[in-house]
């Protein structure tokens, strides 16, 4: 293969190549995207993608309103201006990336609980159970979410 025809084979290999490429980041993604159960199976977690690393938001809580009867807010964030926003719909999860073999690292995540940013890696242990570890320096701990949809 020497020419026009030797390019066009290198070509095609290559596109072949990217395309091979973009199609195992969705499917990568395809794994841990979804509704996960969190521990306590206090709120519904939903992961999907966000670019081209993952995200994921509160979609449900087991005690959605406060003691009188008002959605829950965000009333723990230390950023005061976010008082007001709704836990529902709240996002927790943000920045991971794929790190093969169903890890997800360089992700942040959330805690309404505390009002705190935590570093933070996904772990697919199964189809159906991911582990969710969040870190201050190097103290961290790990939750075991179950996938609901």
């Amino acid at each position: 293969m020497t020419g026009r025809h030797g390019f066009r084979a290198i070509l095609a290999f290559s596109t072949g190549l990217a395309a091979l490429a973009a199609l195992s980041t969705v499917a990568a993604a395809a794994d841990v995207a979804g509704v996960w159960a969190t521990e306590e199976e206090k709120s519904h977690v939903e992961i999907e993608p966000c670019g081209d690393k993952m995200c994921g938001g509160i979609i449900w809580l087991k005690e959605p309103n406060d003691a009188a009867g008002n959605p829950k807010v965000d009333k723990r964030n230390e950023d005061e201006s976010m008082h007001s926003r709704p836990i529902i719909g709240l996002r927790l999860l943000e920045g991971f990336a794929s790190a093969g073999d169903g890890a997800w690292e360089g992700g942040k995540i959330y805690n309404p609980e505390d009002g705190k940013t935590y570093s933070s890696e996904l772990k697919l242990v199964d189809e159906d159970t991911l582990e969710v570890k969040g870190c201050v320096f190097v103290f961290c701990k790990t939750q075991t979410w179950t996938r609901v949809e």
